[in-house]
């Protein structure tokens, strides 16, 4: 096999970069840190990690991290650089988590460099002959859905924890009512005591059933189905014989493994929380960024991922939100089409700046408190949101399209001065 994986590296250093570069390479080939019987020139040549490109960036007077290693004169300074390295296809085939132990295992934890992040990777075609990626991705999402020229507007059900089966499915049956498209289980829910799943399965989607059998709009409800592998399947047929439309995981407690393993199984979108994702990127030299982590899941097969939102409640800076959306948009083996998710403080006030700044409406964009909170109740809330998206769209200012839109002067009057 001569096809190499491409991954992109933020890497911060006291050594020499290239020697860094090349130590990161060979640990997460062939090398250790000495050289071994049996490790010939013609090994190191189709097997270890080429250095492909470094970009220098900066130096800085202070490491980012602790335990970074210094040069024999101590001190100094460290030189950050971007970084490029390939591995050979035939170091690990076409193998999912052997691909994310060469681009992501212990190279993090190396003392030759003193920050380290995965900024983004491409792999060969081969991998799409294995692992098949998303099976609605945005087209099959909108078909369910019944929303074709706008983003699907939904809802996180509040309280996150606490509500019966029953309660819940008041909630729906209201949402419903006011013409919303999509809610999901908070990631907190998911089998608890108070609110089983299947239970919850039957009761919500009996109103859902109900509304649909009026309207001929079936609510999208992302039941969360996060469990050990077999009860994930379990909980997956449940959703599916009740008629449900979707099935919500929480990537970083399932792993890319057993999302791939629900996707071979799943005939429902699969809606992927990043719930975790700080730990994996807050700090700005560990970690791994958006491009590559969404990468993961749209091999495993996920079809809708959240990407935080505009103005949101979280640390992310909005640039770094649009960078998440528009890395959604980018083909990738092709294809491979996923959702993203705004969500996170959202309200109908951030959708003219994020129509602005991302340009389509192929987004899903959900409101927990915004729509929940509003004044007029939840179904003024989706209206609300609906009237946002419209005034965006149409390029109207949000005061003046409020002005004959009482739902949305509501919401402008009770969340217009929260995250501004």
């Amino acid at each position: 096999m001569s096809e190499r994986i491409v991954a992109k590296y933020l890497m911060e250093t006291a050594f020499p970069i290239e020697q860094a570069a090349d130590v990161v390479g060979g640990e997460q080939s062939s090398g250790t840190f000495v050289q071994v019987p049996g490790e010939t020139a013609d090994l190191r040549e189709r097997f270890r990690a080429r250095v492909e490109e470094i970009k220098v960036l900066e130096t800085v007077s202070e490491p980012s991290l602790p335990g970074g290693g210094v040069t024999n004169m101590g001190g100094g300074e460290y030189t950050r650089a971007e970084v490029t390295l390939s591995f050979s296809l035939e170091n690990m085939g076409v193998n999912l988590p052997t691909l994310i132990a060469t681009v992501a295992g212990n190279l993090f934890e190396l003392r030759d460099v003193s920050g380290l992040k995965l900024l983004d990777f491409d792999v060969p075609q081969a991998f799409a002959e294995r692992y098949v990626g998303p099976q609605f991705g945005i087209a099959g999402t909108r078909k369910l859905a019944g929303v074709f020229d706008r983003p699907i507007i939904g809802t996180i059900i509040k309280p996150s924890v606490g509500l019966t089966p029953q309660a819940t499915a008041d909630v729906t049956g209201d949402l419903a009512e006011a013409g919303i498209d999509f809610i999901k289980d908070d990631e907190l829910m998911v089998d608890p005591p108070h609110s089983p799943l299947k239970e919850r399965v039957e009761k919500v989607m009996a109103v859902i059933n109900k509304a649909a059998d009026r309207t001929g709009k079936k609510v999208m409800f992302a039941f969360n189905i996060t469990d050990e592998l077999d009860a994930m399947l379990r909980h997956h047929d449940t959703v599916l014989g009740a008629g449900g439309t979707c099935v919500m995981v929480s990537l970083n407690s399932v792993g890319s493994m057993g999302v791939a393993h629900l996707r071979k199984h799943c005939q429902l979108p699969i809606h992927g929380h990043r719930n975790g994702w700080g730990m994996l990127t807050r700090h700005p030299m560990l970690g791994i960024g958006f491009s590559a982590y969404q990468k993961i899941w749209r091999l495993a097969g996920v079809d809708h991922i959240h990407v935080n939102g505009l103005r949101n409640k979280f640390w992310e800076p909005d640039d770094s939100v649009v960078r998440s959306i528009e890395a959604c948009f980018k083909p990738f083996l092709g294809g491979y089409d996923i959702m993203p998710v705004i969500s996170s403080g959202q309200w109908g006030g951030q959708a003219p700046d994020t129509y602005k700044r991302v340009g389509r409406v192929d987004l899903m964009h959900l409101a927990g408190g915004g729509i929940m909170a509003h004044p007029g109740g939840p179904a003024s809330g989706m209206k609300a949101m609906s009237q946002a998206w419209e005034a965006a769209v149409l390029g109207i200012d949000l005061e003046t399209y409020a002005t004959d839109h009482i739902e949305l002067q509501q919401a402008i009057e009770k969340f217009g001065n929260m995250n501004r």
